[in-house]
């Protein structure tokens, strides 16, 4: 019988992705488990340490203040990991701080009572304890949606064809944070994206002792590899005349953290003080919070496509948002001045490694609470050039993109009213908030421009690049 012609061959739709080595109630080995959860913990640490680096000079903090609030962060993602994959969804997802929440913090920041402090610790302090009792309250959207099942009731009519933009937004929205940043440092990060994919794509089927050692750790050994590459261009001297902006993303000593953490420091509730309460930051906040909603909606199923789970249901779906938003809540109470989200490029690792064990998602979880509490140590880890973390968020984040795309399989496109919405979707979700970020750049405020800065800072999150 003659082979089929490339035309004639048709790959029938499937709920579960092919080729994963272990889904979600499957478990590898310990010590393999333990090395890939260490690979997910340094993954987290990028946005761990993005979001304090850009906010807390903003807030008047020092170094050791973001050092601190680099291991409130950690600490608490490492908690509401476990609680997420304990008693929410139970999906292997890591839990940390989200981009979205940047847009009202940094309204806080500029509120005007906190501006006129002069004093730049106490208008740190102020600025921190405003923030959580913002993020205190805004917490109680996603606790009553979730618990209250309104969620859930909302969630039985996601059909496939209206996931595709919601999960892709997910991963396209971060472009951004990818090659862009990747050019701040072309010498590294041109480096780390050509390594991690020739590692995890093209050398996957080497092995040692029948385990795909490339493949599975691409993002350990190539962060090595770089890593001390970087150093080694640190040492020499090849940035000491560079710009500030060159140091700051080619430099593995710039971030001093290293010198500013502690050696053991147990963040606590409480920590900056009592929170103070503000309508307009809280109203503000509370658009963070339904944009985290749905962004972690969406990433909700893209990790269970790619641990092999079965999609969640719609009260599975509805409990995992109520216990994030207890996670927020944590965040308010301990003050990590940003909210929680599922970390979209730890979904992408999953289908990376081919590892969707929920297993490995918690021993990442312990990582983050050991390394949050030895502070050296954790700070050692942190100080890895943003630039290498960019590069791997090129292929995560798209990885992630595609996971949405795959849903087209289960819709009929050869309907012109669906390729109609998906097109339009898809297009609009990235068009839309690139008109905002440039009437923003130049303006300097959103087209919503009133006197209730809450207002503004609610639309914003809608519409800013934070929001996907």
């Amino acid at each position: 019988m003659a082979a089929p012609k490339p035309e004639e061959i048709s790959h029938p739709p499937m709920d579960q992705l092919q080729g994963l080595e272990y889904c979600i109630d499957s478990n590898p080995s310990w010590g393999e488990a333990i090395a890939l959860g260490f690979q997910h913990y340094i993954l987290a640490l990028g946005t761990a340490v993005m979001i304090p680096t850009f906010l807390v000079p903003l807030m008047g903090g020092t170094d050791d203040d973001k050092v601190r609030v680099v291991q409130t962060l950690l600490f608490v993602g490492g908690i509401n990991t476990f609680l997420q994959t304990l008693f929410g969804t139970r999906l292997p997802t890591v839990i940390g701080g989200s981009y979205a929440f940047m847009v009202p913090v940094i309204s806080i920041i500029h509120d005007t009572s906190l501006m006129q402090i002069t004093d730049p610790h106490t208008r740190f302090l102020n600025t921190m304890r405003a923030t959580q009792g913002a993020l205190i309250v805004a917490s109680s959207v996603q606790i009553v949606l979730g618990y209250s099942q309104i969620w859930g009731i909302f969630s039985r009519f996601f059909s496939p064809l209206g996931m595709v933009p919601v999960i892709a937004l997910v991963g396209f929205g971060m472009f951004d944070r990818g090659f862009p940043v990747v050019g701040r440092c072309v010498e590294i990060g041109i480096p780390m994206l050509i390594l991690f994919i020739i590692f995890s794509q093209y050398l996957k089927y080497f092995q040692f002792k029948q385990l795909p050692v490339l493949e599975r750790f691409a993002l350990l050994i190539s962060v090595t590899v770089i890593w001390a590459y970087a150093h080694l261009l640190t040492a020499s001297g090849a940035y000491k005349h560079r710009p500030d902006l060159t140091q700051v993303n080619c430099r593995t000593d710039k971030a001093n953290l290293i010198s500013s953490a502690p050696w053991v420091k147990i963040p606590y509730p409480l920590q900056w003080g009592a929170p103070t309460f503000d309508a307009g930051h809280a109203f503000g906040m509370m658009a963070a919070v339904l944009v985290s909603l749905i962004e972690s909606t969406g990433a909700y199923k893209a990790a269970s496509r790619l641990a092999s789970a079965t999609p969640p249901p719609a009260h599975v779906l509805s409990r995992g948002i109520g216990w994030q938003g207890i996670g927020i809540l944590l965040d308010g109470l301990f003050g990590t001045v940003t909210g929680s989200t599922v970390l979209a490029e730890n979904v992408g690792l999953l289908g990376s490694t081919r590892v969707g064990s929920r297993r490995v998602v918690q021993i990442s979880a312990g990582f983050m609470i050991f390394f949050s509490i030895l502070g050296k140590f954790g700070a050692l880890f942190a100080s890895i050039p943003f630039t290498m973390f960019a590069a791997v968020y090129c292929v995560l984040f798209g990885l992630v993109a595609s996971v949405g795309l795959s849903f087209l399989q289960f819709t009929n496109m050869n309907s012109m009213r669906n390729l109609f919405i998906t097109g339009v979707a898809l297009f609009l979700g990235l068009s839309v908030p690139q008109y905002f970020r440039e009437y923003t750049a130049s303006a300097l405020h959103g087209p919503a421009h009133t006197s209730a800065g809450w207002v503004c800072v609610f639309l914003s999150n809608f519409t800013s690049n934070y929001s996907k």
